[in-house]
């Protein structure tokens, strides 16, 4: 490896040493906290179930009232959800519902599918255990429980759990604040007319996505001639206000890439190289507060980079405490007989077989990969796979939200 290269631990460590996280703390409605990040860990107030009730429709009774299968009962009560009984008599049964509260006196319920209704009286065609389909209060949480830590990205399922103790709001760190612009006289948006050496601008597109769904407020400053002392201007426009400016291409020595020395006037950057492919070109600084990184011009390396570097550095600045993908050891479903001294990134899906293919042309302009592919192998440098090894495999679940 060349010996100016960072390995893509090292840069990847090196990024996160520079995260400064948002501070400020918003209440939120729970409703609408899904994808925020919680500021504050939460204990509940309450036992969940709040009191003893049913796990199923049947009915409620004290097994040591049903001796042997087929014991006649008579009905005494009914319980729906949401209603209270009164105290069940010994050598009776109360008919009730899921979600109801176990009435005093009983101590088991036996689901109705085990029942016959006769008249005023049920047949209970099963010897029950004590306790059967009884949700007991606070069994699923007790009063004091930590139920979401500090740090979290919440998920559905988190504000639902939030909900279920009565949190009707949750303090959340505020959203990140991403500008983005593309440089570039051979860009056009789609839509227009395609000139001799033009090509559409995909990458804001992507990027714009990408930051939407990691929850980011992203304001696009368009398309920047490519002049320095415009890149300049929108570079400081960009940093106010914003934690972070994104851009893609354009921070290379040539003589129309305006990003690096622009950056440079208007703040500090520092060239990485990386070995990572596809990837290698990472800028990173900071611009009047906010941070800078460029990212590399083909639209496969900007993805790629933005997923292994951009989002576990924006996660951490949201205030994620957990900021590596989740991975899984799958079947390699083919062969890559020819190590690169770097580490690779190849567009894979994961096959209804239980293994991982490839996309054929792993280019980095090959942007239909990225659509095809379900996810990325991760591939050590210097290591050749053959098929039928294990290999490490990030689904885009894991990656792009």
């Amino acid at each position: 490896m060349n010996a100016n290269m960072l390995s893509f631990d090292e840069a990847y460590e090196k990024l996160l040493g520079f995260v400064r996280p948002v501070r400020e703390i918003e209440q939120v409605d729970t409703m609408f906290a899904a994808g925020r990040v919680l500021a504050v860990a939460q204990h509940s107030t309450i036992n969940q179930p709040p009191m003893d009730n049913s796990g199923m429709d049947g009915y409620a009774l004290r097994a040591a009232d049903v001796p042997v299968a087929g014991t006649r009962l008579p009905v005494s009560q009914r319980i729906p959800a949401g209603n209270v009984g009164h105290e069940l008599a010994p050598g009776t049964a109360a008919r009730i519902f899921t979600g109801a509260p176990l009435p005093p006196g009983a101590d088991s319920v036996v689901m109705q599918e085990l029942c016959e209704y006769d008249g005023d009286d049920v047949i209970v065609n099963t010897v029950p255990r004590l306790g059967e389909a009884v949700r007991r209060m606070g069994e699923d949480i007790a009063v004091g429980d930590l139920i979401l830590p500090a740090g979290l990205r919440l998920t559905p399922q988190a504000v639902a759990l939030a909900a279920s103790v009565g949190l009707a709001q949750l303090p959340v760190l505020r959203r990140v604040k991403v500008a983005v612009f593309s440089t570039g006289s051979e860009l056009v948006m789609p839509g227009a007319p395609l000139p001799p050496g033009g090509i559409y601008n995909s990458n804001r597109f992507m990027l714009r996505g990408l930051l939407a769904a990691l929850g980011c407020e992203v304001e696009d400053f368009g398309i920047v001639p490519d002049r320095l002392d415009a890149t300049r201007e929108v570079l400081r426009r960009a940093a106010e206000g914003h934690d972070l400016i994104l851009t893609s291409g354009g921070v290379s020595v040539g003589e129309e890439d305006h990003v690096k020395p622009a950056v440079e006037a208007e703040g500090s950057l520092d060239m990485w190289k990386i070995a990572m492919k596809p990837g290698k070109p990472l800028a990173y600084g900071h611009v009047h507060g906010a941070a800078f990184i460029g990212l590399p011009g083909n639209p496969v390396s900007s993805f790629v980079t933005f997923l292994m570097m951009v989002r576990p550095f924006l996660l951490a600045t949201q205030g994620v405490r957990e900021v590596a993908p989740a991975s899984l050891m799958l079947r390699a479903d083919f062969d890559w007989p020819r190590p690169d001294r770097r580490r690779e990134f190849l567009r894979a899906r994961m096959n209804a077989q239980g293994g991982v293919e490839l996309f054929a042309n792993q280019g980095s302009a090959a942007l239909n990969s990225t659509v095809w592919a379900n996810g990325l192998v991760d591939i050590p440098a210097d290591t050749a796979i053959a098929r039928g090894e294990a290999v490490r495999f990030l689904p885009y679940g894991d990656l792009l939200y």
